[in-house]
């Protein structure tokens, strides 16, 4: 655990989510109206690949952005962490 991705040598997948940044407060649907355009959400997703893949010195693996994808994840290290944004000890 005290070591990063770049000592270790292992690799990173980047998905796009745009739900992630969903209002559900009303209704039966999430609103997305604060979730930034196309245009701008695909630049900040292929800038981010672009410094991350610099910076770990090796090709990111990536999803297809706004494609319908299904990802299967088997964790394999010694800890899984859930960050709650709203319990913030």
């Amino acid at each position: 655990m005290n070591l990063s991705v770049k000592e270790t040598g292992g690799e990173i997948l980047v998905i796009s989510q745009f739900t992630l940044h969903a209002k559900t407060k009303k209704g039966n649907r999430p609103s997305y109206i604060n979730a930034a355009k196309h245009e701008t959400a695909i630049l900040i997703y292929e800038t981010f690949i672009k410094q991350l893949s610099a910076d770990l010195e090796k090709t990111v693996k990536t999803g297809e952005f706004g494609a319908m994808m299904r990802i299967s994840l088997i964790n394999d290290g010694p800890v899984t962490i859930w960050i709650d944004t709203k319990n913030k000890e």
